[in-house]
């Protein structure tokens, strides 16, 4: 989402960093750009000049002009004022002193709100809690049918009683089964309309009133901008939300919505949603992201994720067969499937800093449809294949070609490529690690 506004603020930093010693001037020059860049990220108006009247105020200071390293100083005061915006320090979620804590999912048609609904309640079991999701939704069609499939996929328990009952009633009810069976956490999935009107915030007001939620949440599509920005406002003035959630933020829209949203609303975002998976939703860490709008990557989340899928023992002995140089295409494959459910490859790369943007710049592009077909290659191998590789000739890379819906020119790619890597591993083995390696796995 951020790909464009990320590319014109390194162009505008590079130009910054080549000029050495800087003057106000120079400083002038290079906001203005970053203020054009903003606004064509569709970052609300208001926000920007408030944001840039901050960031000039510290880059015309003696912190910057008289600084030895001027173009660095103002990278971080970017970094510092973009960290302030998103909102400064993660939110969290208010539990109940006494279990269950109630949170009421509200949120327009379209938002993504009922899979949202049901993806908060995964992220909370796992870190714990029994969650109830409730099917408070008796307006769209399908809505109550979706979140107990939901919840039947994931399962996780879905309280439900059709789509004639009160949606305030089941609400009620829900909070009463909660009590009964010990559910630590109810989420309710509450109607959405297609727009704001007095009918739908007097539903949600008068559940409000009768359940006493600790979190009122609402779930806005970053993808429609400053709409979402309205109508998070138009949502906090009526109900008094507590948190946003942002989803489909690994779209391709120009990211306006989740820099202003926070500023505008005064509301703290507190998980974002980064694809269609049911673990695509993320705690939101405001430096996180202002670390990869700014190309500096995002090193923790990633390692997050790659924890997440750590088998320690596995890792152990994958650290062995490369110091041995014994690793083989059955051990590749396996760490090709680690890399798949970590989430979209494009995702993990731009969370190594200066990766993506280097790849952007270069027009370069790795994608999970690459990966698809080197794992179809190797899973067309015999076992003894995927271990001696080098018994693949001619006939066999013919037959792996048919089997793997490929050509024997990827196939010879592949080969070539694990060869390479495996005199790599042998070199590394024995101490010998090539100069160009040596520099990239120390380039201070």
């Amino acid at each position: 989402m951020f790909d464009n506004l990320s590319d014109r603020l390194r162009l505008v930093f590079n130009k910054l960093s080549g000029k050495g010693k800087l003057t106000e001037e120079d400083v002038d020059i290079a906001l203005r750009e970053v203020r054009q860049a903003l606004l064509e990220a569709d970052v609300n108006y208001k926000v920007t000049k408030e944001f840039m009247a901050r960031v000039r105020e510290r880059a015309i200071g003696a912190e910057v002009l008289q600084s030895l390293t001027p173009a660095q100083q103002v990278i971080k005061i970017v970094n510092e004022e973009l960290i302030h915006l998103l909102g400064d320090g993660e939110a969290k979620l208010q539990f109940a002193n006494t279990p269950p804590t109630v949170i009421m999912m509200v949120g327009l048609q379209g938002s993504g709100k009922t899979t949202t609904t049901a993806k908060l309640a995964l992220l909370l079991r796992k870190q714990g809690h029994r969650p109830l999701l409730v099917a408070a939704d008796t307006y769209r069609p399908a809505a109550v049918d979706q979140l107990e499939t939901l919840g039947k996929q994931l399962g996780i328990p879905v309280y439900s009683e059709g789509t004639k009952a009160n949606p305030v009633d089941i609400a009620a009810h829900a909070l009463k089964r909660a009590h009964e069976v010990a559910h630590t956490v109810v989420i309710l999935d509450t109607a959405g309309r297609l727009h704001i009107n007095e009918e739908m915030m007097g539903e949600l007001s008068r559940m409000k009133e009768r359940i006493s939620p600790n979190e009122i949440l609402l779930v806005a599509d970053a993808m429609t901008g400053q709409d979402a920005v309205r109508a998070a406002g138009e949502f906090n003035q009526k109900l008094g939300l507590t948190g946003l959630i942002l989803t489909k933020l690994d779209g391709d829209a120009r990211g306006g919505a989740a820099l202003s949203i926070r500023s505008v609303t005064g509301v703290p975002v507190k998980y974002v949603g980064v694809g269609e998976k049911a673990d695509a939703l993320e705690t939101f860490h405001p430096d996180r992201l202002a670390s990869r709008i700014l190309g500096m990557g995002d090193m923790l989340t990633l390692i997050e994720k790659a924890q997440v899928e750590f088998d320690e023992k596995r890792a152990k002995e994958m650290e062995k067969k490369v110091r041995s140089a014994t690793f083989n295409l059955e051990d590749f494959l396996e760490q090709l499937q680690q890399v798949k459910k970590m989430g979209p490859l494009d995702q993990i790369l731009e969370m190594i800093p200066g990766l993506g943007s280097a790849m952007r710049a270069q027009k370069a592009t790795v994608s999970d449809n690459e990966l698809k077909r080197i794992e179809a290659i190797i899973r067309s191998m015999t076992p003894l294949e995927r271990t001696s590789p080098d018994i693949i000739k001619g006939s066999r890379r013919r037959r792996i070609a048919d089997g793997s819906g490929t050509s024997v020119q990827d196939v010879n790619m592949l080969l070539n490529q694990f060869k390479q890597m495996q005199n790599l591993m042998r070199k590394m083995s024995r101490g010998r690690i090539p100069k160009n390696i040596a520099g990239m796995m120390n380039p201070f």
